[in-house]
């Protein structure tokens, strides 16, 4: 039971507002799958009919600029691709 209340919390910290919405980004999703976050973002690909439009967006140049100055990311290194974010 004890551990529920740590993955929840775990969970809870990664949840960022953009746009307006309740967000999580690719990366941290893929944490919690257990699984690279090229994968999941190839898997969403595959099956993007099965993603409804508010369901996951991709961020802006402004929103990852906004972003890496937030929790303090490189530009050296990183990510090639804006992330995706997934709303629900």
């Amino acid at each position: 039971m004890n551990n529920n209340i740590i993955v929840v919390n775990a969970i809870a910290t990664k949840i960022l507002e953009i746009r307006g919405k309740r967000v999580i980004l690719d990366s941290d999703l893929a944490v919690l799958y257990e699984v690279k976050t090229k994968n999941l973002n190839k898997a969403v690909k595959r099956n993007i009919e099965r993603f409804p439009e508010d369901f996951m967006f991709k961020l802006n140049k402004g929103e990852v600029e906004n972003l890496r100055f937030q929790i303090g990311t490189s530009k050296r290194g990183g990510r090639r691709y804006p992330p995706l974010v997934f709303t629900q």
